[in-house]
């Protein structure tokens, strides 16, 4: 049974992964596909989807990222083979009717996203099969705060998804699996469970990580190290925060293209990555990049690939020409005094997308 994500690919994954959110809304399919070959040309051997993309979550393009990549792989079968595909399964998703009609998930639902997706891709297995949320209250997306009271105890249990996950395995339609968005609680009751009914031990974790929301230090990491478990970092450029096309004015639009994602699409503003607060420590962030002779984007990236916790830094992109910026980092080192100035900022400013 594949327990790492070397094991995928017998060899390391690449230390950037490419991330797909944008295919389908803001980055139609020709150009998707250069920007897939690009980042295979390049390297980057970790490809990163969801069954409910692009974002933000529609009805009418559910499922079109991966259709997108899936026709990529019908014209490039000798690159798919050498490449780690990764999706997910949504959690609950209670303003989402179109997916299994936002109800509470049931084990057969893991079969039938599966089996969609497979079809979407046009694949014969899934290399990396995640859960995209918790199927339990935990503090996500923007929320900070545990809260008991919205525990629901009718929600699968942890061991009836690892048992559906397992029937999917065993089927040969999944490889490994992964969680995303996930608590330390939780990664620890998963690997227990797992070892102890035999079931797939969980390949990767994806939880958010950027300078602007460094909560997996804050002992998610200890958890991972101990366990051996790989993070792959979503967000390393909080949503454009850390480009520096907002520090001038905000959110107001004034200088900022109008395709930009906290422009284009007002309900990602609402949510951790429109706070004030993450827009004063951007700014920070921002102008000690350029005092230390790096843009924001070198910057924001080389922090993620210099840190010991990041396995692989996920990037997405909606051009070819920002892959190719993002691609400059990966060989920029991060002195100890420009690590110290960043924990300077992060001391006052601490997680303000957390």
């Amino acid at each position: 049974m594949v327990t790492t994500l070397d094991q995928l690919l017998n060899k390391p994954i690449s230390k950037f992964t490419l991330g797909t959110m944008t295919f389908g809304e803001q980055v139609k399919e020709a150009d998707s596909h250069r920007i897939l070959d690009l980042a295979f040309d390049q390297g980057i051997n970790l490809i990163d989807t969801a069954e409910m993309y692009p974002i933000p979550a529609q009805r009418e393009t559910f499922g079109l990222c991966e259709k997108i990549i899936g026709s990529w792989f019908k014209k490039n079968p000798k690159k798919r083979s050498s490449l780690i595909c990764a999706t997910k399964i949504s959690g609950p998703a209670r303003n989402l009717d179109w997916i299994r009609g936002g109800n509470k998930i049931k084990a057969s639902d893991f079969e039938e996203a599966c089996n969609a997706s497979l079809k979407h891709l046009q694949t014969d297995v899934i290399d990396l099969y995640q859960i995209h949320w918790p199927m339990r209250h935990v503090p996500s997306f923007g929320q900070i705060y545990f809260d008991p009271s919205k525990d629901e105890l009718n929600m699968m249990s942890i061991h009836e998804q690892l048992t559906a996950l397992n029937s999917l395995v065993k089927a040969g339609k999944v490889r490994a699996i992964g969680l995303s968005n996930e608590t330390p609680y939780g990664v620890h009751e998963f690997l227990r469970i797992a070892k102890e009914y035999d079931l797939p031990k969980i390949a990767s974790v994806q939880n958010p990580y950027c300078l602007l929301n460094r909560s997996v230090e804050n002992a998610m990491d200890e958890t991972l190290h101990r366990l051996n478990i790989p993070l792959l970092a979503y967000s390393p450029l909080a949503f454009g925060l850390l480009t520096g096309k907002y520090d001038r004015d905000g959110f107001s639009g004034t200088h900022v293209p109008a395709a930009a994602r906290m422009i284009k699409f007002d309900s990602l503003r609402r949510q951790r990555w429109g706070r004030k607060s993450a827009l004063i420590a951007a700014c920070l962030y921002n102008k000690l990049a350029k005092e230390s002779n790096l843009s924001p984007t070198q910057m924001a990236l080389a922090f993620c690939l210099n840190k010991w916790q990041v396995a692989s830094t996920i990037v997405g992109v909606t051009s070819v020409a920002q892959l190719h910026e993002n691609l400059r980092a990966m060989n920029i080192k991060i002195s100890q005094e420009l690590m110290d100035r960043i924990d300077e900022i992060r001391l006052i400013h601490r997680d303000p997308c957390q």
